[in-house]
């Protein structure tokens, strides 16, 4: 369901009118359908037009399925860009369940998509991959699992490595450049003047994926994945002179340089602002941030959320961080419905998530735990249709989205301190 402004409005069943079948995870994915993916093409080039799109292709010539794919994950541009590249093939994609639920099993399925669930163990998924392999087709992954905050990449996990060494297909990646500045997470308003552009390659061949070692796998995919937007926006000089272009950065850049202080800042036009202090920090058309009209040492958005992390990497080890906030919790066990769950107690600490609430389908309160060597990392959502922030805990069966009802919560800092508090128990867990 949508607005008037056209923006989604999340559809929670109330209980006692709910479908509550776990989706089927194991079941086979269908091939893209074969007479649906001229018209998926067709769309594409129509949502991509007046984009400049240009589509550079290295080492690709006389390359046959099966392969594997992997592709930066800037917005959504980025499943209409990704067909193109891979022109004429068509593929298999992973996708998050949540798309399932908004655009409809039968379509995504027709579409090739896979269905998971973020940050998971999911080994169903693991033999599904291998299927669509195994019938000599293409697999897509963005193996980052969210959108980029900032326009900068994530670490890539291990998991990926291992992965292209057991499957033993070639690799192809595809670093895309422009889709996040056209719609970035906090504020998913077109900025129509920004081009794209795709570079596609095939970057293991089938031989190197049992020559290479692990750690040469993975230096190399981590390596061509990395980028950062706004250096790209400005050595290339693209102007983005929308009057609303920053808007909603705030949501990612939560802390006031000057003061120190958290969850201060507000945005208008090209401007966010301290409500604190009342600094003031201009964004160019070319994407770097001025105060008093002349930079400083985080005029870099990139520098700046780095400078949060930090900060909030501090807090953890001094023994400071803690979350305990009243969330509103819908929860999503298939692609049929969301479910409401009334309000619960989020806390988030050195042990991880511990989420209370009463679940559908029972009548007692209960605690589900989420250690932080469960989880590498945590979705995060700036205005989820149309309700504001929130982030996601899921099981295999199950994901909790979760919006606050109180004051403390920011999903950029959760986002830091669930990847934080995931290294430092890996770390722990090798001494």
């Amino acid at each position: 369901m949508k607005n008037i402004k056209g923006q989604s409005i999340l559809t929670v069943r109330k209980r006692g009118k709910i479908d509550t079948t776990p989706f089927d995870r194991h079941r086979i994915p269908p091939k893209q359908n074969f007479f649906l993916t001229p018209v998926i093409w067709l769309l594409c080039r129509l949502l991509t037009s007046g984009t400049g799109l240009k589509i550079n292709k290295r080492n690709m010539k006389g390359l046959k399925p099966p392969f594997l794919v992997l592709g930066s994950h800037h917005a959504f541009m980025d499943f209409y860009v990704t067909p193109l590249a891979l022109f004429p093939h068509r593929a298999n994609y992973i996708s998050e369940l949540e798309g399932f639920e908004y655009f409809g099993e039968w379509i995504y399925r027709q579409v090739g998509c896979l269905g998971t669930r973020k940050f998971v163990n999911d080994m169903a998924l693991v033999k599904n991959i291998r299927r669509v392999l195994e019938r000599k087709g293409i697999l897509v992954i963005y193996p980052e699992a969210r959108y980029a905050n900032v326009g900068t990449s994530t670490d890539i996990p291990v998991s990926v490595g291992k992965m292209i060494k057991k499957l033993g297909v070639p690799v192809v990646t595809i670093n895309m450049h422009g889709n996040y500045l056209q719609s970035p997470i906090w504020n998913l308003k077109k900025r129509k003047e920004v081009r794209l552009s795709a570079d596609i390659c095939q970057l293991i061949t089938k031989e190197e994926t049992a020559s290479l070692s692990l750690d040469e796998i993975q230096k190399r995919v981590s390596e061509y994945l990395t980028y950062d937007e706004y250096k790209w926006q400005y050595d290339n000089k693209m102007a983005i002179t929308d009057n609303f272009r920053a808007e909603g950065l705030h949501k990612v850049l939560y802390r006031c340089p000057d003061c120190d202080t958290e969850f201060s800042m507000t945005s208008k036009g090209a401007e966010i602002i301290c409500q604190n202090c009342h600094s003031r920090y201009y964004m160019t058309e070319y994407g770097r941030m001025l105060k008093n009209d002349s930079e400083f040492p985080l005029s870099h958005i990139p520098d700046w959320y780095e400078w949060q992390r930090k900060e909030v990497e501090k807090e953890i080890d001094s023994g400071n961080y803690s979350l305990n906030c009243t969330v509103e919790i819908h929860a999503l066990p298939n692609a049929k419905n969301f479910i409401d769950c009334g309000e619960g107690r989020l806390i988030h600490d050195e042990n991880g998530f511990s989420l209370t609430f009463t679940d559908y389908g029972s009548d007692k309160e209960q605690t589900m735990t989420f250690p932080p060597l469960s989880m590498l990392s945590v979705h995060t959502e700036y205005d989820y249709r149309g309700k504001g922030q929130c982030i996601t805990l899921s099981t295999l069966d199950n994901t909790y989205f979760l919006f606050p009802k109180s004051d403390g919560f920011n999903a950029t800092k959760i986002q830091f301190a669930t990847e934080y508090l995931y290294k430092k128990a890996q770390n722990e867990l090798k001494s």
